[in-house]
């Protein structure tokens, strides 16, 4: 978190762009946020006051705005969390910013580096805690993972390989996803489904030191799902990189556009005594869903590796439901209550502030360059 600040529950909270017809905010936001102990979804802005208000009466929201400026003023708001498009979160964030609100923004934080930068720094001098959805952090799988690594597990890790269907940069698009064609929306394969995982490889495993990359366009046209329209689209569709982590161990990963029939999401860790393997069936993994498994010693076959009660802190409601996208969302915000409120446990590291968010865009930028120059590129700097 940017800063630290002791506060009473319950904590109301603000969404940019929750709609009454759907998104990610009623998807994955509001379904976290209900029965979840500590919050309370007190107010909402839209793209107009007539939008709002009608998502208001959908999802029985006390406060309804026609603009995040009003949101940001609210006397009723003490977090605000922005769930709108990419390219529009350095105007809708910056006035949570002034007004002295917490900010949980979705991932990315920016448009581009830059963006974040800005953020970052006025987050910095306004003193505010801030929080970014890199919601597979809070996975209670990947915690698991996380601590049976550091705890000798595979013993020395040797390395360690990824592969993904990012969803983004399929063959297809429709109306709402048109903008991900763009390749300076600052939604990409790169940004979204690579940044994702490649977080939740650094969190599990450390930070990569350098790397090697390519990105590419394949599909430099694609097609509407129900109009047939052909448009152009710039945005990458193949992203494959290949690194040394911190700690030395080799790694490689490979997001690819659009779906697989074959492998969704499959992640292996290989170390001197053991093997840890993490699958999804589904391209968005980090939404929830994950599978462990693991095999060590004189062990020849993979089994299951249940994840212990004590990694779903006492979220029993989401028992069973770890593939709705509301799951990790929600062990989220329960980490950043904890943050918030001063109960965090002093061995538990919370959510990703925006100080963390530039320090992922920047080595987002740094594969950019490792991928134009053709050159391995140094990450020496990059420390979470």
């Amino acid at each position: 978190m940017t800063s630290t600040s002791l506060h009473r529950e319950p904590i109301r909270v603000g969404v940019v762009g929750l709609s009454a017809s759907g998104g990610w905010a009623a998807t994955a936001h509001v379904p976290a946020l209900a029965g979840l102990d500590g919050y309370e979804l007190r107010a909402l802005s839209a793209s107009s006051a007539e939008s709002a208000r009608a998502a208001g009466e959908k999802y029985a929201v006390p406060l309804a705005y026609g603009s995040a400026q009003e949101l940001a003023r609210s006397e009723e708001v003490d977090l605000v969390v922005v769930t709108v498009k990419v390219p529009h979160h350095l105007e809708l964030i910056r006035p949570a910013l002034e007004a002295g609100k917490m900010v949980f923004s979705e991932w990315p934080l920016g448009a581009d580096l830059a963006q974040a930068e800005e953020l970052s720094d006025l987050a910095h001098r306004r003193g505010v805690l801030t929080a970014v959805g890199l919601q597979a952090r809070s996975a209670p799988p990947l915690r698991y993972l996380r601590d049976l690594v550091a705890d000798g597990y595979v013993g020395r890790v040797l390395s360690t390989s990824m592969l993904g269907s990012g969803w983004i940069g399929g063959a297809t698009y429709d109306d709402t996803y048109a903008y991900l064609l763009d390749g300076t929306s600052g939604a990409t394969l790169l940004s979204i489904p690579f940044g994702h995982s490649v977080d939740a490889l650094t969190m599990v495993l450390g930070e990569f030191c350098e790397v090697s990359a390519l990105i590419e366009n394949l599909r430099p046209e694609v097609t509407h799902v129900t109009s047939g329209a052909v448009a152009a689209k710039t945005a990458e569709d193949q992203i494959a990189v290949t690194g040394v982590l911190e700690s030395g161990a080799v790694a490689a990963m490979h997001i690819r556009g659009g779906t697989s029939r074959a492998t969704a999401f499959h992640w292996e860790i290989n170390g001197t005594d053991g093997d840890l393997v993490v699958k999804a069936d589904q391209a968005q993994w980090w939404y929830g869903g994950l599978r462990l498994s693991g095999a060590r010693g004189a062990e020849r076959t993979l089994a299951e590796l249940p994840v212990p009660a004590r990694y779903q802190r006492s979220l029993t409601q989401w028992t069973g439901r770890s593939t709705e996208p509301a799951c990790n969302v929600a062990h989220a915000y329960a980490l950043l209550r904890d943050q918030i409120t001063g109960n965090l446990a002093p061995d538990e590291d919370g959510v990703p502030d925006f100080r963390h968010a530039v320090r992922r865009h920047r080595m987002l930028e740094r594969i950019r360059e490792a991928a134009r120059t053709g050159r391995k590129v140094t990450l020496a700097e990059q420390g979470s």
